[in-house]
């Protein structure tokens, strides 16, 4: 069983952080808000933190848990792993763990019954809803981040992609039963890719669409259906080139479902015409 944690919000880094904030705040329709050196980024549902720091770089991203049972097995499997240091990384609730992948990317996890979540903040503009979902990242060492995420703190295989030599270009890792919370994608460079809020009907992405016209942010990729996870969605860039995405209907794993087995290839990232592929 899956560990059973979902994603509650990423905090980013950015040589310019407001711009990033103001770029969410009019995106997506959150409030922003300065919390020290922090500006978060909340709305109904869906959240994102940036501070000062590099472009392309992941600070740390925060899963949250609801069940206890769940929680304590995951404590005892990650035991290897997991600390309770939580360095220069303010606002994160008390009992919360902490560790850092093979590519240097802190993971935080916080234990059931403490004020986690996006929040309840309306949007600023009247959206269809839309919550934290996934996030994808860059890899140089696909094979080693792959073992950390699912040896060492319990992540499943849902899909993994092979390029014609057998070797693993992608993998998708699913927390809950939906199909992935974390995507890796094997490329010349480590660094953030993207994060997916999700809206609970495709029909809904129609609205969004609309919603970046009136703003006049380019959708770059999509409208289009990723074959791992059957998930439907369109992209857009943030002002540091990051990726952001609108996806619905995700796949919901059953239990005893297999890891699958993709091509590398286009039509595995967009069943429906072009993709950005990162290697």
């Amino acid at each position: 069983m899956p560990i059973q944690a979902k994603l509650c919000w990423l905090h980013l880094q950015s040589p310019q952080p407001e711009a990033m904030a103001a770029f969410y705040a009019r995106a997506y329709g959150l409030k922003v808000e300065q919390r020290d050196a922090v500006l978060a980024c909340h709305g109904a549902g869906r959240a994102l933190h940036v501070s000062a720091g590099d472009a392309n770089r992941l600070h740390y991203a925060l899963y949250g848990f609801t069940e206890e049972t769940c929680w304590q097995a995951f404590l005892a499997r990650g035991a290897s792993a997991l600390s309770l240091e939580l360095p220069d990384l303010a606002g994160i609730p008390s009992g919360a763990r902490s560790c850092v992948d093979p590519d240097g990317h802190r993971m935080v996890f916080a234990p059931p019954g403490k004020p986690v979540g996006a929040g309840t903040t309306p949007a600023m503009t009247a959206l269809p809803p839309a919550v934290n979902q996934h996030f994808a990242l860059r890899t140089t060492r696909i094979e080693d981040m792959l073992a950390f995420y699912c040896g060492q703190l319990g992540f499943h295989l849902s899909d993994r992609v092979l390029d014609n030599e057998g070797r693993l270009r992608a993998c998708f890792l699913r927390t809950d039963s939906l199909h992935h919370s974390l995507a890796l994608f094997g490329a010349p460079v480590t660094c953030f890719d993207h994060q997916s809020f999700e809206s609970p009907a495709w029909s809904d992405l129609k609205d969004w669409a609309d919603h970046m016209s009136r703003e006049r942010i380019e959708i770059v990729w999509g409208v289009g259906r990723h074959g791992p996870g059957n998930d439907v969605f369109f992209m857009v860039r943030d002002p540091d080139g990051n990726l952001a995405e609108i996806s619905s209907e995700i796949e919901v794993c059953d239990e005893a479902r297999p890891a699958g087995v993709w091509p590398h290839e286009e039509r595995t990232l967009n069943l429906w015409g072009k993709a950005i592929m990162r290697s």
